[in-house]
């Protein structure tokens, strides 16, 4: 994204009109969305920045910081957003002071459609404020996710289940996979897979492992992955795992000698018959 340029870039200081309170306040500064033509933010006005709009929209808006105390303080401004521009990263505020920090967000032409969260945050003094923003980019939302890449291998006194989650679509998921393990005598694993995103962005993949304690020793199990998101995303995937891969091999080896020993003494008792009789 190329960076957005702000056409004015100012710092606009407001004389807060504060009357000093019974108790003292610890908090000697705050940060809210900009309140709507007053000295301080009110419980009236915004708690976070809700914005919505089309792919290429640039959003203005303003970020205010309440100094509160009887001293001038300066703050760190920084912004967790690739789409935001701050007009200053770090602001200076007089005693009992607003100050409001601009700042634009611009979305790309090419955002995916739904939500895409971020913040502003300010720290000093030891401590930190997240305004939270959001922006809703419109569109239709295409969830669609992918399992890919599923193996299943032993390791130490039991298995690991690696396979990569992938977001195919173009809006954000809240990602579940469950596991099922089915062997030759019935279904040997069943539950639902950890260390799962809650938030997989479009686009990204992510490879994960999913450690089997107690898998089995002398059995050939098919794994199954299934992945489901809210709206209707959902994908399957599944992996084979033998733990000792020369066994099935050899006992199939095995039962095919036994079964030619067998027809052989078939053949041998008849021909005995046939000879007798024919005495």
């Amino acid at each position: 994204m190329k960076p957005y340029h702000l056409a004015a870039i100012c710092l606009a200081l407001v004389t807060a009109t504060h009357t000093a309170g019974t108790g003292a306040d610890t908090k000697q500064w705050t940060a809210t969305p900009a309140p709507a033509g007053k000295s301080t933010p009110g419980p009236d006005d915004r708690t976070s920045f809700d914005l919505e709009g089309d792919p290429g929209t640039v959003f203005q808006d303003k970020l205010s910081v309440v100094n509160t105390g009887d001293t001038a303080r300066s703050l760190d401004v920084r912004a967790d957003g690739s789409w935001i521009t701050l007009a200053a990263r770090t602001v200076k505020i007089p005693a009992r002071t607003r100050a409001d920090v601009p700042f634009a967000v611009a979305v790309p032409a090419d955002a995916a459609p739904g939500a895409h969260p971020g913040a502003l945050v300010v720290s000093g003094e030891g401590r930190q404020v997240r305004v939270p923003l959001a922006v809703r980019v419109a569109g239709a939302a295409l969830p669609a996710l992918a399992v890919e890449h599923v193996r299943v291998s032993r390791e130490g006194g039991g298995a690991v289940i690696r396979y990569a989650l992938v977001n195919r679509g173009n809006t954000a998921l809240a990602p579940r996979l469950d596991i099922r393990a089915d062997g030759l005598f019935g279904t040997v694993l069943r539950r639902t897979a950890t260390g799962v995103p809650a938030r997989l962005a479009p686009g990204r993949s992510v490879r994960l492992a999913e450690r089997w304690a107690d898998a089995p020793r002398l059995d050939s199990v098919r794994v199954r992955l299934t992945a489901t998101a809210p709206g209707g995303a959902r994908a399957t995937a599944s992996g084979s795992y033998t733990p000792l891969p020369w066994l099935f091999p050899a006992l199939g080896g095995l039962a095919a000698v036994l079964a030619a020993a067998v027809l052989l003494l078939v053949r041998r008792s008849r021909r005995a018959r046939s000879a007798g009789a024919a005495a």
